[in-house]
């Protein structure tokens, strides 16, 4: 009866173990095409994937009171990046999807405050309060990113980069996936690491 119990123990966690890979793979694998979106903007228009076929798009999910993302806008390091991705002819749209009443929600007034004051250099601040556009995506952390070609198909998802630790010393050597990504693409080459781990704050949804 033991030898029964210890094998029904062993498939139940070879099981959970095939269960908790399956949900770990990416809701849109990279290489297809990126779901379509429209969201409001922090100034109340509506902004649609759509509108930036042609171009090379970043998608940034974020939560303004998690340490990662502290980190990242504390140390200057996002802002830095988005104002190189912009630089190149590149979109930036960094998209909040946590749900009214929880942590990082921000309004559509909060959310303009929040880009004057830290000085985002974001093309949009998108509202994804309902979580619609997250989870198409499978956004699963703050930060979560993913990069779109002008083709409007998916070439990066993952971490910004490989420092998974909130310590803000740590973003200034860390190896940035989103600009190495964007620079292999726009050079004509493939994206040597197209999908990674993202790391950070789970994302808020309702």
């Amino acid at each position: 009866m033991r030898n029964r119990v210890l094998v029904f123990a062993g498939v139940l966690a070879l099981a959970s173990i095939v269960v908790a890979q399956r949900a770990a793979q990416p809701t849109v694998a990279t290489g297809s095409t990126a779901p379509n979106f429209s969201l409001k903007n922090s100034n109340g228009a509506t902004v649609s994937l759509a509108d930036f076929k042609g171009k090379y798009v970043v998608l940034e999910w974020t939560n303004n009171k998690c340490p990662f993302v502290v980190k990242h806008y504390a140390t200057g390091n996002m802002q830095n990046l988005q104002g190189w991705v912009t630089g190149q002819g590149a979109v930036w749209l960094t998209i909040c999807s946590s749900a009214e009443g929880k942590e990082g929600y921000v309004t559509a007034a909060e959310a303009n405050d929040l880009m004057k004051k830290d000085g985002y250099k974001a093309s949009h601040y998108l509202l994804d309060a309902a979580g619609t556009v997250g989870k198409a995506y499978g956004a699963q952390r703050t930060p979560h990113m993913f990069i779109i070609d002008p083709s409007g198909k998916l070439i990066y998802q993952g971490a910004l980069d490989d420092n998974p630790s909130p310590d803000p010393e740590t973003a200034k050597t860390a190896k940035n996936y989103v600009r190495q990504a964007l620079t292999e693409a726009m050079a004509g080459k493939p994206v040597s690491e197209p999908t990674t781990r993202a790391y950070g704050c789970s994302v808020k949804y309702p």
